[in-house]
């Protein structure tokens, strides 16, 4: 799944690694490898191409 950070467009666009529970963890394009809280963050998903 890919997914965008809404408060960090600089970040790129990420993909899903994992989910367990509310921690994501996303590869971004520009952050690399991230935890996220999704209790904290609600990510945006993109469409597939």
């Amino acid at each position: 799944m890919l997914v965008r950070h809404p408060q960090r467009p600089e970040w790129g666009v990420g993909q899903v690694q994992s989910v367990v529970g509310e921690r994501v963890t996303v590869n971004f394009e520009h952050a690399g490898k991230l935890l996220i809280n999704a209790a904290q963050v609600a990510l945006d998903v993109l469409d597939a191409p």
